[in-house]
């Protein structure tokens, strides 16, 4: 088939070079001509594992183009997705202006049959909205369609070809059919292709984003009064999620929820709740608890060196969001980089793939390491903040000698406490007890 895909953000991006590697022919749209220039030369500007691969391998055969000319990339077009970002307002609510304004800018080049798909997180009843704003423009009716993306960011490749499920919303069974022919190479396993009103489908993004996102809160809540209560989040995560009603996916305690969609997902379904008169009390603590959460290291720095963080050395492992990403959007890290600076602590960070995206942010306010040891040299404590696999299993031995005092404060858990102490660390970590291997040290034989 011949696809358009406007915009070549993160889900445009994938989304576009995932369809071409399927045998479709498809052209990449967007306004940035210095980002198009980018893909031309093959230089992809985000980190995807397998991404770049990919769109070096379709550009190379054709079946993938980029470029900054609406008419070249949509006339043709059989389906045309909209990918654009749809950021959150100042009231929580999302912002759909990009989207607007790329749907009148797509009008006056769209085949007569061209099918048009939101493929961005949108409120319910933009795909109707689309319609109207189509029909007013043009004096006909066109085929819109919603088919909201499920992609983990640091595995969207396997999500895209190795699907859970595909959710379309259409107004027409022929377009259900059409689209469920373009993606049939990806459900070759039998995972469903779900066919459902528009309405219905815009839903369902807001509501899985959602639904994890309290997962990940409940957890941190509970670990968080494990904590005061001498209980171990560990063993209470392993009680509970055994019980098939419950699971372990996204029950495990951190430092917080962040990156481009739960954050503004769950506020966005908040403002549509609110717009509508419907209550959404559960949603808004969600996001409240995260907010409270991302503080949490901040506050264990803080408690252990009694207030005193100004002029200490703090080391940070980790700036994305989550492993194998470079999206630093809403990453817990920022929040203790905002707090430390503010109290005018010493900061230096690594992080494998998000040190260009941080370093764009914070300049010469931060030092930047070349890697996890040179990170934590002299630090008088170091931080976790994204569980990369480089950090899981470091030279204990080396990190300690290199440090200036063997504290450690783990936002993501990744170590066994009595292993810490026995080697002689401070360790602070979410919803277990604190353990000190400095007094273990200098306790009586």
């Amino acid at each position: 088939m011949r696809i358009a895909v406007v915009g070549t953000g993160y889900v445009g991006l994938v989304t576009g070079t995932c369809l071409a590697n399927s045998g479709n022919t498809v052209t990449c749209l967007d306004i940035n001509v210095e980002k198009v220039a980018r893909l031309n030369r093959g230089e992809v500007p985000i980190y995807e594992p397998g991404l770049e691969e990919l769109v070096h391998r379709n550009a190379k055969v054709g079946r993938l183009r980029f470029t900054s000319d609406t008419a070249e990339a949509i006339a043709s077009a059989e389906i045309v997705f909209l990918a654009v970002g749809t950021p959150p307002s100042d009231d929580g609510s999302a912002d759909l202006s990009a989207l607007w304004s790329v749907v009148e800018s797509i009008t006056p080049h769209l085949d007569p049959e061209a099918i048009v798909i939101t493929k961005s997180t949108v409120p319910v009843g933009t795909a109707a909205g689309i319609e109207q704003r189509l029909l007013a423009a043009t004096g006909r009716r066109w085929q819109v369609a919603s088919n909201p993306e499920f992609l983990k960011e640091g595995a969207a490749i396997e999500d895209f070809q190795k699907p859970d499920r595909v959710v379309v919303g259409v107004r027409s069974p022929a377009v259900g059919e059409k689209l469920k022919t373009l993606y049939a190479p990806f459900l070759r396993t039998e995972h469903p292709f779900l066919v459902m009103t528009p309405e219905s489908a815009e839903m369902t993004k807001y509501v899985a984003n959602a639904l994890l996102a309290t997962k990940i809160s409940f957890i941190n809540e509970v670990a968080n009064l494990c904590e005061r209560m001498e209980a171990d989040i560990d063993d209470v995560r392993r009680g509970i999620g055994h019980d098939r009603r419950i699971g372990f996916a996204f029950l495990f305690p951190g430092a917080g929820y962040g990156g481009s969609c739960f954050p503004k997902d769950v506020q966005a379904l908040v403002a549509m709740a609110r717009e509508q008169g419907s209550g959404a009390r559960i949603l808004s603590a969600v996001h409240e608890t995260n907010q409270a959460q991302k503080q949490v290291l901040g506050e264990k720095l803080s408690s252990f060196f009694e207030g005193q963080l100004g002029g200490r050395r703090i080391a940070i492992w980790g700036l994305a969001f989550k492993p194998r990403t470079d999206d630093i959007r809403d990453a817990p890290a920022v929040d203790l980089i905002e707090r430390l600076l503010a109290e005018e602590a010493t900061v230096r960070v690594f992080d494998p793939e998000a040190m260009d995206n941080i370093r764009e942010r914070y300049g010469d306010q931060l030092e930047y390491a070349s890697g996890p040891l040179d990170a934590a040299a002299a630090a008088d404590a170091l931080v976790i903040a994204t569980e990369w696999g480089d950090f899981r299993q470091p030279d204990f031995d080396a990190l300690r000698a290199t440090m200036k005092a063997p504290v450690i404060i783990d936002g993501r858990n990744l170590y066994d406490p009595d292993e810490l102490r026995d080697r002689g660390f401070v360790y602070r970590c979410i919803g277990k007890l604190p353990v000190d291997g400095r007094a273990e040290e200098s306790s009586p034989a």
